[in-house]
C-alpha cells in the first residue's frame, strides 16, 4: 500500500520514483527519473528537474523565513541531476526575485539550508549543516565547508572552497580558498582548477591576481589598475575585475596570521 499524498494538479514526470508519507502539493512540477524517498514534503511553486535524488526530511518550496513575505506568488527552481540529502530545507523566493534557484549537477548534504532568493550555480558541493541566508550568489564549482554559514546578500565566485566552520559575511572572488574569522583569504584552490583542466598558466596567471588582490598591501583600486594592466585580456583576469566591479558587501580580508590562545 502506498501511503502519500500528491495533489492531482502536480506535474509529475515520467518513470518517478515517490515514497512513502510523501506529500506532494499543487502547483508542483518534477520531471523524469527523479527519485523522492519517504517523507519529503514538496510545497506549491517548486519546480524539480530530471533525474535528482531526494532524501528523507527534506522541505522544499515552504515560504520564507522572512517577516517580509505577504503571500506574494514565487517559485523554488531547481535543475537536473541534484543529490539533495536527509533533512534539507530550500525556501522559495519573495518578491524581491521572485524566485530561488538551484542549478544542475550538485551535491547538497544533509540539514543544509538555502534561503530565499538564493541563486546556486552548477557542479557544487555544500557539505553538511552549510547555510545560505536570504539573497546569496553562489557560482558554479563551488564547495562549501561543513557547517559554512553565509550572510545575506554576499556573493561568491566560481571554484571557490571554504574552510568547515566558516563564518562567510564578505563577498568572496572566484578560484580561491577561504578561511578563517574574519573570513580570509587562504591561497588559490590549485587543487580544484586542476582537476577541472585548468592549465599551469592559468592557474599561475590567478595566483599572481590575487597576490595583488591580497598579499602586496595595495588598495582594491591599485590592484585593480595592476591587473588591468598585466592580465586585463585573459579570462581570468576578466572575470577577477567583474567580481570586484560588482562586490556589494565588500571582499574578503588577506590572510592575516591569528594566535590561537592557550
Amino acid at each position: 500500500m502506498i501511503l502519500n499524498d500528491i495533489h492531482p494538479n502536480a506535474k509529475i514526470g515520467e518513470n518517478v520514483k515517490v515514497g512513502n508519507y510523501t506529500t506532494i502539493c499543487d502547483d508542483v512540477v518534477i520531471g523524469d527519473g527523479t527519485v523522492i524517498e519517504p517523507n519529503v514534503v514538496i510545497y506549491p511553486g517548486a519546480r524539480i528537474g530530471k533525474n535528482c535524488h531526494i532524501f528523507p526530511g527534506t522541505v522544499i518550496s515552504a515560504i520564507p523565513q522572512d517577516l517580509k513575505f505577504a503571500g506574494e506568488y514565487t517559485t523554488c527552481e531547481i535543475g537536473d541531476n541534484n543529490v539533495i540529502r536527509e533533512c534539507c530545507t530550500i525556501n522559495r523566493g519573495t518578491s524581491a526575485s521572485g524566485r530561488t534557484v538551484v542549478g544542475n549537477d550538485n551535491l547538497i548534504m544533509a540539514y543544509v539550508h538555502i534561503a530565499h532568493d538564493c541563486v546556486v550555480g552548477d557542479h557544487c558541493v555544500f557539505a553538511n549543516n552549510a547555510t545560505l541566508a536570504g539573497h546569496i550568489i553562489v557560482g558554479d564549482y563551488v564547495i562549501l565547508g561543513g557547517k559554512t554559514a553565509c550572510l545575506q546578500f554576499i556573493h561568491i565566485g566560481s571554484h571557490v572552497i571554504t574552510m568547515g566552520g566558516s563564518l562567510v559575511d564578505k563577498d568572496v572572488p572566484p578560484f580561491v580558498k577561504a578561511a578563517r574569522y574574519p573570513i580570509s583569504y587562504a591561497g588559490v584552490n590549485s587543487l580544484g582548477l586542476q582537476r577541472r583542466g585548468f592549465s599551469r598558466e592559468t592557474i599561475n596567471n590567478i595566483s599572481d591576481i590575487y597576490r595583488y588582490v591580497f598579499q602586496k598591501g595595495m588598495s582594491i583600486s591599485h590592484a585593480v589598475e595592476e591587473i588591468k594592466e598585466r592580465y586585463g585580456n585573459t579570462d581570468e583576469g576578466k572575470q577577477v575585475l567583474s567580481f570586484i566591479g560588482s562586490a556589494n558587501t565588500g571582499l574578503m580580508k588577506g590572510y592575516t596570521f591569528m594566535k590561537r590562545e592557550k
